[in-house]
């Protein structure tokens, strides 16, 4: 087990006993953690002007354990702080993520059941597990502490933030999607939302036994992958878009050409051939900027089987759609939308943003010949994620784009404890796209499209 590992299993032992660290924390344990923050804000000063940083760059993580450890006892003894065993190891722990990781947030960091972040000033944290939103006692000392953490997090990734941009999309080593926000655009101090990217991605099995699609479901996805169906994520923030996305690229043979594009690279591709693209932020001078537009059109001269758009939200639609309509078959994308009817109007509105003044029917074509069909995906009231519709997008009916709905999600009300009841069907409709699945060789069972067939949910 290497040192971050170790220091990571004490420090969810050790942070109960000393912050108090609680899901609703009162006002005797926010002072507390205050007054913990304050003492290890001065002893880190004193570490540094102690230490000398080039040596301890030479050094084994054990090594640097020790000597910090060592000087941690030194600096309590010299302050005459009360202070035991375990509140040694602890300011030793905290110390080192001072120095080497992410501060007050490494406790969050390496908690397994936190999938949110959210940092609102540095003296609040609320966290997101199962769900739910939770505040926590992890703080700051004060703003420019937490400054230095949000700029050692995008300094790691070439980013900057300052009072001419502040604010700053990046990620941190293990791939979590960060975003922050600081003065003057933040009225009352910086903010910072992470987005914890899980260290093993859920796969269909997992999205199944946690109900968020059912087995015919996800053999259908499955099917329309493989078959190279051009499909389109919509959702609303937090509804699992990324990871449905994730789960979908999972169903791409191995021997196909990939190319993703995203503005955080998030997606976790386990194919061989995958070749990953980002965007880039212009620099102090404003110059230097990558976009999404430009990737997409560099991505058309790679040779890619397949194009996978983290998220479309610009003109670079235009450039999608004309992919998916030149040989790159089976792309996916994702976007923010309520409805799957709304999505395709988003698309309307981003092709626009591309100064093209093409003709809604026109535009309208464009879209329901690159796409074939759209899945919606929603964070219910109880915090848990579903996949509310598969719809198949017919073509054009004078000037309105055709749907035909799958697969549905239908809500039936809420149990005692406030989750969501409700149950998956299909609609009884037989998809056109069904034909293009045996062309591919694709057999789905017969009963598929069967109304009757309910999944009811727990």
């Amino acid at each position: 087990m290497s040192l971050r590992d170790q220091i990571a299993a004490q420090r969810v032992h050790l942070v109960g006993d000393l912050a108090d660290a609680a899901s609703a924390p009162s006002s005797t344990s926010r002072v507390k953690a205050e007054a913990y923050q304050k003492l290890k804000y001065e002893i880190h000063q004193n570490v540094l002007d102690r230490v000398e940083l080039e040596r301890l760059a030479r050094m084994q993580e054990e090594q640097i354990r020790s000597e910090i450890g060592v000087l941690v006892a030194r600096i309590l003894e010299e302050r005459k702080e009360p202070a035991n065993d375990l509140e040694r190891r602890q300011l030793t722990i905290d110390v080192y993520d001072e120095m080497f990781g992410f501060g007050p947030l490494e406790v969050l960091l390496r908690d397994p059941t936190v999938s949110d972040i959210l940092v609102n000033t540095a003296k609040q944290t609320y966290v997101e597990r199962r769900g739910r939103l939770e505040m926590t006692d992890v703080t700051f000392y004060d703003d420019a502490h937490l400054m230095k953490v949000i700029e050692k997090i995008v300094s790691r990734v070439g980013r900057r933030i300052d009072e001419s941009s502040p604010m700053v999309d990046a990620r941190l080593p293990d791939g979590s999607r960060v975003n922050a926000i600081i003065p003057p655009s933040a009225v009352d101090g910086p903010l910072v939302s992470i987005r914890r990217f899980a260290v093993n991605p859920l796969q269909v099995s997992d999205l199944v036994s946690l109900q968020t699609l059912t087995p015919p479901m996800a053999e259908l996805l499955d099917g329309l992958a493989r078959a190279k169906v051009n499909i389109l994520i919509s959702g609303g923030t937090g509804s699992g878009k990324t990871t449905l996305l994730n789960v979908l690229s999972g169903f791409i043979p191995n021997d196909e050409r990939i190319v993703t594009i995203e503005d955080a690279a998030e997606l976790q591709l386990r194919q061989e051939h995958v070749l990953r693209l980002e965007t880039r932020p212009p620099n102090i001078e404003g110059r230097g900027e990558i976009t999404q537009r430009a990737l997409v059109r560099n991505a058309l001269r790679m040779r890619p089987d397949r194009i996978i758009l983290g998220e479309v939200r610009g003109a670079e639609a235009l450039d999608m759609l004309n992919a998916m309509n030149t040989g790159h078959e089976g792309s996916f994308a994702t976007i923010h939308a309520n409805t799957p009817r709304d999505a395709l109007t988003r698309l309307e509105n981003m092709i626009s943003m591309g100064g093209l003044s093409l003709p809604p029917k026109t535009m309208r074509h464009q879209i329901a010949s690159a796409i074939t069909v759209v899945v919606q995906a929603a964070r219910l009231t109880d915090g848990r994620r579903k996949i509310v519709s598969i719809s198949e997008l017919t073509g054009l009916e004078g000037d309105m784009i055709n749907m035909q709905e799958i697969f549905t999600f239908r809500r039936s009300g809420l149990d005692s404890d406030g989750n969501v009841r409700g149950y998956f069907c299909a609609t009884g409709v037989r998809p056109r796209f069904s034909e293009r699945l045996e062309a591919f060789g694709i057999k789905l069972p017969e009963n598929i499209y069967e109304p009757n067939r309910r999944f009811e949910t727990t």
